[in-house]
C-alpha cells in the first residue's frame, strides 16, 4: 500500500480491539493502517522474555476465553496464522486459606458436586441457563450499544446488576463458596461492593463451562500475532514504535478509530471533542 495515497480508516491503538477493528474494515475492502505507540504491537495481548532467555511472561492478560466465545474472533481463521490455544483440566481453581481450594471444572454438575448441598444446588440453577444460551448472551454482551436478545439479556440482568458482595452472601451459605465468587468478579478490578461487578463473575463463569480458560501457546503474543499476520493478509497496515500526540498527527482518512484510554482520548483528541 503507497502510504502517501488517502486512506479509508486510521486506527490508534493495537490492542485486540483496535486489530480487530482494522480488520473488519479490511475484510469490507477498506485501506486501513494502525498505528502504536510501543515497539511491539498487542496492548494487553504482550509477551515478553522478562527473567531470562527463552522465558516468556505474558505482560498484561494471559487467558483468553474471550476469544473462542466472541462473535467476532470466532469468524476470524486465526489458527491459520499460527494461534493455538492450551487448555488446563480444570478452568481454574480458588485457593482458600486452609490449604484446601474450590476447583471450577468444565461440568457444572462436577463443580456442583464440589461445592456440595445447598451451595452445589443453588450454583448449578445460576449458571445452567446462561450456559445453554451462551451465544446469545455473548452476542448481547460484546455487541454494540442496543437492545439485542433482550428476554435472555434481562434473566441475565437480574443477576448481573447486583454487586458481587450482595450476590454471593444472599445465594450461597458457605464460605467456600462466596469466596470463590468474589475471586472470579475480582477480575473486574472493581470493588466488589459496586453495582454490576457480579456480572463479571457471571460472564466468566459461563465461559469456564462453554470452552474453558485457555491459554494461547507460546503466550499472550500469540494471538496478537496472528490477528497481525490476518490483518496484513488482507492489505491492512501496522505502523509500530509511532506515539499519536494528536489528530492533526495522522494522515488524512474517511474515519479514524481510537482503541485507546479516556484519558488518552483526551488528549489526543483534545478541542475536537
Amino acid at each position: 500500500m503507497n502510504s502517501r495515497a488517502p486512506l479509508d480508516a486510521v486506527v490508534v491503538g493495537s490492542g485486540p480491539n483496535g486489530l480487530s477493528a482494522a480488520i473488519a474494515l479490511a475484510r469490507a475492502g477498506h485501506s486501513v493502517r494502525v498505528y502504536e505507540a510501543q515497539a511491539t504491537f498487542g496492548g494487553g495481548a504482550r509477551s515478553a522474555e522478562l527473567t531470562r532467555p527463552g522465558v516468556v511472561h505474558d505482560t498484561a492478560s494471559t487467558v483468553h476465553a474471550l476469544a473462542l466465545l466472541s462473535p467476532f474472533l470466532r469468524t476470524l481463521p486465526l489458527e491459520q496464522f499460527g494461534l493455538r490455544f492450551a487448555h488446563p483440566e480444570a478452568p481454574f481453581a480458588h485457593p482458600l486459606d486452609d490449604g484446601t481450594a474450590v476447583v471450577v471444572e468444565r461440568s457444572i454438575d462436577a463443580t456442583a458436586d464440589a461445592l456440595g448441598g445447598r451451595d452445589g444446588r443453588t450454583y448449578a440453577k445460576l449458571v445452567t441457563p446462561f450456559v445453554h444460551e451462551w451465544e446469545r448472551l455473548m452476542d448481547a454482551l460484546l455487541a454494540p450499544l442496543g437492545v439485542t436478545h433482550p428476554i435472555t439479556m434481562a434473566r441475565f440482568g437480574l443477576h448481573a446488576i447486583r454487586s458481587a458482595d450482595a450476590l454471593a452472601r444472599r445465594a450461597f451459605e458457605t464460605e467456600r463458596a462466596r469466596a470463590m465468587f468474589a475471586g472470579v468478579a475480582a477480575h473486574s478490578m472493581i470493588p466488589l461492593e459496586k453495582l454490576a461487578t457480579s456480572g463479571y463473575a457471571l460472564g466468566l463463569l459461563v465461559a469456564a463451562h462453554v470452552v474453558g480458560w485457555p491459554v494461547s501457546r507460546g503466550g499472550a503474543q500469540q494471538l496478537a500475532n496472528a490477528l497481525v499476520a490476518y490483518l496484513r493478509s488482507l492489505g491492512g497496515e501496522i505502523v509500530t514504535g509511532h506515539p499519536v500526540e494528536t489528530l492533526d498527527a495522522l494522515p488524512p482518512s474517511r474515519a479514524v478509530l481510537l482503541d485507546v484510554t479516556p484519558r488518552q482520548l483526551i488528549r489526543i483528541a483534545g478541542d475536537r471533542l
